[in-house]
């Protein structure tokens, strides 16, 4: 347990700017507070002192404004900024390294008993007032925009946005970038909200360039291949065989 203390510790310097000294996150972070508390609630738990692990997740709450149910399994170097507001439920499991922001719910939508909560990947990042609900997977380093409503799962490395969560189409983000630098548009500055119709009009242009320049790039290709006579003498007719060639004038 001291060492997961410690771990916890140093992950707030990794992960807070803000953060100063040791006796400052010992005394001034709730959600220090609120992942220490829980190891003892927790710990009560699953030695069936269930009435005393709520009692102390219950204490935990008043003091930090974090609740965190004693069932709740919960990875290493767990990090809560801010804190106040966030709810963790019964069921919900929590790998290493994962980070929620302020108002944040991993909730349910159903009254059945059984694991109706979130199972949170590694490395996963939960922007301020996100509410992820019932019994889905979000994969290992995916990113919860801010207010975002999750009902369904999120692949790993995704980022969700929106209500209800959409997955933003990372595709050709890459190609994209290439392209706005050629022509002199930074596109990384553009948001990616596809609400915004100035952002969605841009960013289809941008895909439509790329589009038009990887056809130019065929037809230049086939154009050169047939300056180059076949190595057999025959000629093509077809100038989008790859074989054709060019008859030469007499």
């Amino acid at each position: 347990m001291l060492n997961g203390i410690r771990e916890d510790i140093q992950c707030v310097f990794e992960r807070d700017p803000a953060a100063r000294t040791k006796w400052e996150v010992i005394t001034c972070y709730p959600g220090f507070h609120a992942r220490t508390l829980h190891r003892l609630s927790h710990w009560l738990w699953r030695w069936k002192l269930k009435w005393m692990g709520r009692f102390v997740s219950h204490i935990a709450r008043w003091l930090t404004g974090i609740e965190i149910h004693p069932a709740a399994v919960i990875g290493r170097r767990f990090f809560i900024d801010h804190g106040m507001g966030v709810v963790v439920g019964e069921t919900a499991q929590i790998g290493d390294d994962v980070t929620l922001y302020h108002g944040v719910t991993l909730g349910g939508t159903a009254w059945d008993k059984g694991k109706r909560h979130p199972t949170l990947g590694n490395g996963v990042v939960a922007g301020a007032g996100a509410k992820i609900l019932g019994p889905i997977f979000i994969g290992d380093n995916a990113k919860i925009g801010s207010n975002t409503v999750v009902v369904k799962d999120v692949p790993a490395g995704a980022t969700a946005v929106g209500i209800p969560a959409r997955i933003l189409d990372n595709g050709q983000d890459e190609t994209r970038a290439r392209m706005a630098e050629r022509i002199g548009f930074p596109a990384y500055g553009m948001s990616d909200d596809r609400d915004d119709p100035l952002t969605t009009a841009v960013h289809s242009l941008l895909d439509h360039v790329v589009t038009i320049d990887a056809m130019l790039e065929q037809i230049v290709l086939r154009l050169e291949d047939a300056r180059s006579p076949r190595r057999d003498g025959e000629v093509n007719s077809d100038p989008f065989d790859p074989n054709y060639t060019i008859k030469q004038n007499c």
